[in-house]
């Protein structure tokens, strides 16, 4: 009897992740839209810091990017680019800030703190997209 060899397949690779921190729903939504055909990419939405971070921590080398509001429930965008600066493995991970604050100084602070980039809202999704695209 002859045996047949089959080849061994490898697991398809996972998809790298960019998580969408946002709690509005309308404006998580929108993202999603606009990233859904990023090349080699998934968006997550994920409602809130303490839980992507969470997310991120579990499987960092299928983080992408990030793209995190100013306000979120219980923290802040700029807390979110502080936590993933300190972590060692989540360090390097571009970082898109996206605001409806008035306050001039923010895109700077935003900045010095590790963000990539910053859009004020009302923001263009496909010119997330085209900066994201730029930073992977």
């Amino acid at each position: 009897m002859e045996h047949l060899l089959l080849p061994i397949s490898s697991p398809l690779p996972s998809p790298r992740l960019v998580f969408i921190v946002e709690d509005s729903d309308a404006c998580a939504e929108t993202l999603e839209i606009a990233l859904d055909s990023l090349h080699g990419c998934q968006p997550r939405r994920v409602n809130g810091a303490p839980l992507a971070l969470a997310q991120m921590r579990k499987h960092p080398g299928h983080v992408a990017a990030v793209v995190t509001d100013m306000h979120l429930a219980q923290s802040s965008g700029l807390d979110l680019i502080r936590e993933l600066r300190a972590d060692a493995h989540l360090s390097h991970v571009p970082v898109i800030l996206i605001s409806g604050d008035t306050d001039p100084l923010l895109p700077e602070r935003a900045l010095e703190l590790g963000a990539n980039a910053f859009f004020a809202k009302p923001y263009s999704p496909a010119a997330v997209r085209r900066k994201l695209e730029q930073l992977l």
